[in-house]
């Protein structure tokens, strides 16, 4: 079984910074591409940031610049540093990566988190 757990979510001031972490255990082979996705009340869920098992990465254009995403490949962890957080930052953040399967190594699936509530609000 697979899993993903997320923490650091919680209230910060504009303009303040909050760093996520992911990780991913359970029985594994191989953890591919991970990332983080974002839905506020009434929103559809959205791509934040993407990093490839190789380092690279992407990032919605509302987050550029303030944003970084990074990964332990050792750990099977992803992190999502963020910076000069603003009110519409404020939403669920939900962990995704793309796993090979130990037993059989043709499978790989997508697994999400549990999600963590990020608010920014003075």
């Amino acid at each position: 079984q697979v899993q993903l757990v997320e923490s650091g979510g919680g209230l910060v001031q504009p303009g303040g910074s909050l760093r996520l972490s992911c990780a991913a255990s359970g029985s594994m082979f191989r953890v591919w591409s991970m990332g983080w996705y974002r839905q506020a009340p009434g929103e559809q869920r959205e791509l934040v940031a993407a990093i490839t098992r190789g380092g690279s990465s992407n990032y919605a254009d509302s987050v550029k610049g303030r944003f970084t995403i990074s990964r332990d490949n050792a750990k099977n962890t992803v992190y999502l540093q963020m910076n000069s957080l603003k009110p519409e930052d404020t939403a669920v953040y939900y962990c995704n990566a793309e796993i090979q399967s130990q037993r059989v190594r043709t499978d790989t699936a997508a697994y999400w988190g549990q999600g963590t509530q990020v608010t920014v609000s003075s």
